[in-house]
């Protein structure tokens, strides 16, 4: 094997996994001077933030969007040059198919949970909304240690809220089953609204006032000129300027610590390297294996972690042979029984995309959720013609469009069900008795973007003895939100 030795006179760190925490982690490293080599087992970096094309127009094939209310994620994008290039969407108008009809995507909610049932007037039935304002009256629901989002909201305010609205919002995030999701981990503001508060209604509302006190100005999501999938070429891009390594095509098939030294040997085929630290920003599974011989215990917690899969069907129209509603697109509720989950009028959504070809009409849907294997067993044209019949019965587009692509992320999106706060609490206390060790990503703190570049640069800290960070957010998880329709 070959041995490439670190030179002596600087700390060398290794990243395994070039999605964008590991990035973001290198990216961070070198400001503070130490020497990085990214390890990325891909033949790209990047990640689940994809760019591509389609009929010649520049799309994301994978997420689309950054929480501009989070300062991670638009900070970054600026230090790497994408400054100019920041752009919020053209409408936040969003829709909601629901009981037959698209209907407009309610306000004055959090995550789907409304302040009043008046909030959601045209979407939930005169029954529905008598049944939120029970809330008021009814005793008590204790939440304990963690407790499931849609179980919680529907024992407050009744399940066809949950159901149509809560499952929609919150499956846009995770690809995930509302009656399993964790509240503590992915909805943090309502787990401490409903420890503070008898009437869910009323926590909300207190959530809602604070915002306004707050005074938060600017979009909540931002996107990028050119795709979101350009971040992370543009942070691999600085991090090699500043004399970072990365190497794509470089599966990592062994991570030891090295006692002698206190360092750590990472294996790659015939490649070896030595570093004075680590960080792990790989999915779930696959930090499992790597951290088997030196942390069991938190390979153990990591290899229990579920993955939902999901595909994007990306299809281009000629704009004089389609017409879409007004809006950014529209989420689907599982119980209304159709495929698509949610679509996205890329093209309405995203001017950049309406600029570089005005006689294009781009959009999006999504499909797959938790536990939705058949449907991903179908071929990319079989999902191209549930799109197409399902985007006919909601919008009346009927015409054939000149492009279509189909993106498949399997185990794309970490599941978040409840106890997956003391999970991530117990694989950080393994790892933390190992020295020069650190992990990030997705599977931690949150889904969304800023989320892993938060737990990136914890575990940039971590490595240099600063367990703050990663304190903070174990405690406190990032709320990754739904940008409107289709991410």
């Amino acid at each position: 094997m070959r041995e490439v030795q670190a030179r002596a006179s600087t700390g060398h760190v290794v990243v395994i996994g070039a999605g964008i925490a590991g990035l973001a982690a290198a990216h961070r490293l070198l400001e503070r001077g130490a020497r990085v080599t990214v390890l990325e087992a891909a033949d790209r970096v990047g990640g689940k933030l994809l760019p591509g094309e389609i009929a010649g127009a520049r799309v994301d094939l994978g997420a689309e969007s950054l929480l501009a209310r989070r300062p991670e994620a638009v900070a970054l994008a600026r230090e790497v040059g994408l400054a100019d290039r920041l752009q919020p969407p053209a409408t936040a108008t969003a829709s909601i198919w629901t009981r037959g009809a698209l209907r407009p995507m309610p306000k004055g909610h959090v995550m789907g949970v409304p302040g009043t049932a008046a909030a959601l007037s045209g979407v939930l039935s005169d029954e529905g909304l008598a049944r939120i304002e029970q809330d008021a009256e009814l005793p008590r629901t204790e939440v304990g240690d963690d407790v499931a989002v849609g179980e919680y909201v529907a024992a407050r305010l009744g399940r066809e809220v949950v159901d149509r609205l809560v499952e929609p919002l919150l499956g846009g995030v995770y690809a995930g089953d509302a009656y399993r999701i964790s509240m503590r981990s992915a909805v943090p503001q309502l787990f401490e609204a409903a420890r503070a508060h008898t009437s869910l209604t009323e926590g909300v509302r207190e959530i809602q006032a604070k915002a306004a006190a707050a005074q938060q100005t600017g979009p909540v999501f931002t996107g990028i000129q050119g795709g979101v999938g350009t971040l992370p070429l543009a942070v691999a891009e600085s991090v090699r300027a500043r004399g970072g390594e990365i190497l794509t095509g470089t599966p990592v098939t062994e991570l030891r610590r090295t006692p002698a030294d206190g360092g750590w040997r990472i294996v790659s085929g015939v490649h070896v390297w030595h570093a004075n630290a680590v960080i792990v920003a790989v999915p779930a599974q696959a930090a499992a294996a790597l951290l088997r011989t030196d942390s069991p215990g938190a390979a153990a917690e990591l290899g229990a972690v579920e993955y939902a899969s999901m595909a994007l069907v990306t299809l281009a129209y000629r704009r004089a042979e389609a017409a879409l509603p007004e809006g950014s697109g529209f989420l689907v509720p599982p119980v209304d029984g159709r495929t698509i989950k949610a679509a996205t009028f890329a093209s309405q959504k995203w001017g950049w995309i309406a600029d570089e070809d005005p006689d294009l009409l781009v959009l999006r849907t999504s499909v797959g959720r938790y536990g939705e294997t058949e449907i991903l067993r179908r071929d990319d044209a079989e999902l191209v013609d549930v799109s197409r019949h399902d985007l006919r019965a909601a919008t009346g587009l009927d015409a054939v469009p000149v492009a279509t692509r189909v993106t498949r992320w399997d185990d794309g999106l970490p599941q978040y069900p409840v106890g997956h706060h003391a999970r991530v609490a117990r694989v950080r206390e393994h790892v933390a008795r190992l020295p020069g060790l650190a992990v990030c990503g997705a599977p931690y703190d949150g889904v969304g973007v800023p989320a892993c570049i938060a737990s990136a640069y914890a575990a940039v800290d971590q490595i240099h003895g600063d367990l703050r960070g990663v304190q903070e957010l174990t405690a406190h998880p990032v709320q990754s939100l739904h940008g409107g329709a289709g991410e």
